[in-house]
């Protein structure tokens, strides 16, 4: 099952505690990049809170729907929780020093919202905002841009009895949280996301019921759908009404779809496949519509269509400064509507490597939607080399090099931010997956560069390949 949708049609050196598992690649030590990024490129990794925070129970944090639904039997491989994680709530300022001797610019991360509220509403947790001012503060002390993700995935459990991103009034709620965290860390943020990948909530967590909350009623996910791209668009609106200078858009995972061979099913199911997987989150966000094919594939009676009230699609397109793209890999189709894997897998089956893919996603969101900034949110691969990555490094340099065209070809991509930072816990597969450039022993908790993190430190060094 994919861990990032599911398509329902059918940063030479070490720092103390992190020790390098293994050289560069030799041709890592070239002077100068033969394909060379812009010079204020932000070379970055990501990450999100309840994967690698753990403190799950401390300082006053509430409970998510996460910790929910992995402490209930059956539902995480081996029984795995993120009550530990990589323990990054303790070990913050450690990992810190890893990032700026990687020498990354930029790093993505997300706020637990029960963390800083722990019931999703009310006062705001002193503690746990603290723990983000310091973040934020070791970030900005090491010459690293803060890249702040609202949601990822991490509903506040008290919400969720309330129904959660079912209940319309979740997306004020959401609003009302991303408020108390602009006015809180205010202009040290100069990069906001609202929402990630809003797609795999749905198909992931509400269709096919194998993330939080666990559900599996298509219907109820389209009204979810509709309602986190509301809150989207609040949070965009509730930034622009206060005095903060911070930027802010979403992160989508979007996968190019292409017919599986030369068929006239084929490509009418690629078509329809991308209002499934792409158009269906990027027009109603940067055009303020949602497209007609797909709102044509709603029953009469579905309920997503009496969610949609009058004036959503204003506020859900309120004007974005960025978009967040998260890549993984393409999907092909065949007539009747089935995936087919036409190139490699990675350990995560769900995954099809295709870099070029990436080039044709970046160059058709400029042909389609104009001259959005695009930050790449993530990309990356997990792997069952420990140490020595290498499958990970030519995975991430042919991405690189895809990127790379999409500049030349004058999409004005920003930023790249690898999955992930360090390993953590990989959702419904707890720790099974490694996805990770720098190594993590879950019982020590001790650091470990890979092969990919000495390679990725050299590419940031030189800037480019």
């Amino acid at each position: 099952m994919r861990r990032r949708s599911v398509l329902t049609l059918a940063a030479v050196g070490a720092v103390a505690g992190c020790a390098r598992g293994g050289p560069a690649r030799p041709e890592a030590a070239a002077a100068a990049p033969a394909l060379a990024f812009p010079p204020r490129f932000g070379w970055g990794a990501a990450t999100s809170a309840y994967q690698l925070e753990g403190a799950a129970n401390e300082d006053g944090r509430g409970p998510s729907v996460w910790d929910v639904f992995s402490h209930q039997p059956g539902r995480i491989r081996n029984g795995d929780t993120g009550d530990v994680a990589a323990d990054h709530y303790h070990r913050f300022a450690e990992d810190l020093d890893i990032m700026k001797d990687l020498g990354l610019r930029s790093y993505r991360f997300s706020i637990s919202w029960s963390r800083v509220l722990p019931t999703g509403r009310g006062t705001v947790n002193a503690k746990g905002i603290d723990f983000y001012h310091k973040l934020v503060d070791g970030l900005l002390a090491r010459g690293i841009a803060p890249v702040v993700t609202l949601f990822h995935w991490d509903t506040p459990q008290a919400l969720q009895e309330l129904g959660g991103w079912e209940n319309r009034d979740c997306a004020k709620w959401f609003a009302d949280y991303a408020h108390a965290m602009f006015t809180a860390l205010g202009d040290k943020v100069p990069t906001w996301l609202t929402i990630n990948e809003p797609k795999t909530v749905v198909d992931v967590g509400y269709t096919a019921g194998i993330h939080a909350p666990g559900k599996q009623d298509r219907r109820l996910a389209n009204v979810v759908g509709h309602h986190l791209l509301l809150g989207h668009g609040l949070a965009v609106q509730a930034l622009r009404a206060t005095s903060g200078n911070g930027r802010i858009g979403a992160a989508l995972s979007l996968s190019p779809t292409y017919p599986a061979d030369d068929s006239d099913g084929a490509r009418t199911a690629a078509t329809t496949a991308d209002a499934e997987e792409n158009r269906r989150w990027l027009d109603p966000l940067l055009r303020g519509r949602y497209p007609q094919d797909w709102l044509d594939s709603q029953a009469a009676d579905a309920p997503v269509r009496a969610a949609i009230k009058d004036g959503d699609l204003a506020v859900i397109g309120t004007r974005n400064d960025l978009l967040g793209v998260n890549y993984y890999g393409p999907t092909h189709l065949t007539g009747t509507g089935a995936r087919v894997m036409q190139h490699p897998t990675s350990q995560a089956t769900w995954q099809e490597i295709y870099p070029d893919g990436l080039f044709d996603l970046l160059t058709r969101i400029k042909r389609d939607y104009g001259d959005i900034p695009v930050s790449i949110t993530e990309n990356g691969m997990a792997t069952e080399n420990p140490l020595q990555d290498q499958d990970r490094i030519t995975f991430l340099r042919d991405h690189l090099t895809a990127a790379h065209r999409a500049i030349q070809a004058g999409v004005k991509l920003e930023s790249y931010h690898l999955w992930s930072l360090m390993d953590n816990f990989e959702w419904a597969e707890g720790y099974s997956q490694r996805w990770g450039i720098i190594h993590v022993d879950y019982a020590t908790q001790r650091r470990t560069h890979k092969a990919s993190a000495d390679w990725y430190k050299t590419v940031i060094a030189r800037n480019g390949l």
